[in-house]
């Protein structure tokens, strides 16, 4: 009998005392017994064992391409400290330059005065100029100043322009323009805020 007809039930069948003869069998059945056995192992061995190496190298895998991915993101992060050193150092420069650019207590009044000495110069008749003191912020205190002027369109863009060429920060809001009190003439009346900026320092900001 062939190995290739040896089926199932005939190994069910095999008896103890046909096992014992195993010794005395011929090669080719010795040979197919062993073939078999070297089967059954590997094959509780793969199901055993090797799935369960399978599944972790799986897992492995999938952790393998995250850290890859969190090693790129950080490596292009590293690759670009230099540059971002360079743009703080940038910012901090031109931030120091615009705290310069904000008054301090002893110079609000002279701004108060450059403000007011801007209308005059544009030709605008001052009728109302009130300072409505500090009104603090985060790290910065705003100063609003109100004012109502009459003048014509064009010396209205001769102060407008003049604030913003005056060397500390000043912001015009709240514009109103409306034809002047009878006997105006050709005059127009404006009212406006004109906003000037103080930084805080940290005892001013803890207060």
């Amino acid at each position: 009998m062939a190995l290739s007809d040896i089926s199932l039930d005939d190994l069910n069948n095999i008896d103890i005392n046909d096992i014992k003869k195993i010794g005395l069998a011929p090669t080719p059945v010795k040979i197919g017994l062993i073939v078999v056995v070297c089967v059954a192992v590997l094959a509780a061995g793969y199901f055993l064992d090797t799935t369960k190496q399978l599944e972790v190298l799986a897992k492995t895998e999938k952790e393998e391409v995250a850290l890859r991915q969190t090693f790129s993101q950080k490596q292009a992060k590293a690759a670009n400290l230099d540059a971002y050193k360079q743009q703080l150092a940038e910012m901090e420069v031109s931030f120091g330059a615009l705290l310069r650019q904000l008054p301090n207590k002893t110079e609000i009044e002279t701004l108060l005065t450059d403000i007011s000495q801007t209308g005059i110069s544009a030709g605008l008749d001052i009728n109302f100029f009130k300072p409505e003191g500090l009104s603090p912020k985060e790290f910065y205190a705003e100063y609003p100043i109100k004012l109502k002027v009459t003048g014509r369109y064009h010396e209205f863009a001769e102060f407008v322009s003049g604030v913003a060429a005056l060397p500390r920060i000043v912001t015009l809001r709240d514009f109103l323009i409306k034809p002047a009190k009878k006997n105006g003439g050709a005059k127009l009346e404006m009212e406006l805020t004109a906003v000037t900026y103080q930084y805080l320092d940290e005892d001013a900001q803890e207060k």
